[in-house]
């Protein structure tokens, strides 16, 4: 019988807030930040990597983020923040001492310990890196569960790459493929150019032991199920983390049906057999 997704245990109030204080920051890109908190009281919630958090700007809202740190460190949460409109750009804004509200962990992660015994092929673009980052660490940390590593990774341009020191550090190691590229390199730009399903060509995928999990922009992530496809994966063995208008967290608003499912309750990560007749669609 086929495992189920990973999920946390829910929280006793899906709804309470917990306020974390910030204590340190990094900047990826030009707009994008990976925010280090901790709880005023208490340890932080365990999470199954491919979660996300709820968090809230006191006065401005709240919005879904991925959790993007080591699932295995129990000091502090990790979110990485793109600053697109009024309540992420008052997150990445914020400095070290000040708080965030935060409710969570949600949803449904990757399916780590399916793949275990199997090989692994990630493939992520721009900040569909940050949830795929903790399904990295847990790999690396327990590398002899698994076959094979693959990591195919895209953004625009040289700047956009997130997570520069890790990738150059996983990209050392012998036992794992970690490839990028980018659609526009510069003069200092010494990679690969193009989208991230060029990579495909640099690999070779056994399909019948392969777990892929996918995560980017929609438009790239359809290209890439459709090269997984090619390559021979079935539908089952592919996993895609879907973004959509979440606001409660829990299944209960309805803001992000997408067929039959809520991305909230029954995602972020599902298996593209359960979605892939009505992936794509605008409104379903």
């Amino acid at each position: 019988m086929v495992q189920q997704l990973a999920r946390a245990e829910a929280p006793l109030d899906p709804f309470a807030i917990t306020w974390y204080r910030v204590f340190a920051k990094t900047r990826e890109t030009p707009d994008t930040m990976t925010i280090r908190m901790r709880p005023l009281n208490g340890q932080p919630p365990t999470f199954k990597p491919g979660q996300f958090s709820m968090l809230y700007a006191y006065g401005v809202g709240e919005v879904p983020i991925s959790i993007s740190g080591d699932p295995a460190n129990r000091r502090y949460l990790e979110h990485t923040v793109r600053s697109v409109g009024a309540v992420t750009g008052a997150l990445a804004g914020k400095g070290r001492g000040e708080l965030i509200g935060y409710r969570g962990p949600y949803g449904r992660g990757w399916p780590l310990e399916e793949a275990e015994g199997k090989d692994v092929a990630i493939v992520a673009g721009g900040i569909g890196l940050a949830p795929l980052r903790p399904a990295i660490y847990h790999i690396v940390q327990n590398r002899e569960k698994y076959g094979k590593f693959y990591v195919l990774y895209g953004a625009r341009t040289p700047p956009d790459l997130l997570y520069k020191h890790e990738i150059e550090r996983w990209r050392g190691r012998l036992d794992t493929q970690f490839l990028v590229t980018v659609d526009k390199g510069d003069e200092r730009w010494r990679g690969y150019i193009g989208v991230v399903t060029t990579l495909f060509r640099h690999i070779r995928l056994d399909p019948a032991n392969t777990i892929a999990l996918v995560c980017g922009p929609e438009i790239m992530m359809k290209f890439t199920v459709a090269e997984l496809k090619n390559q021979g994966l079935p539908e089952d063995q592919i996993f895609i983390s879907m973004e959509r208008n979440m606001k409660c967290g829990v299944g209960l608003c309805g803001h992000c049906q997408f067929g039959p499912y809520f991305v909230c309750k029954d995602g972020p990560v599902f298996r593209f057999s359960e979605i892939g007749s009505f992936f794509g669609r605008r409104e379903v």
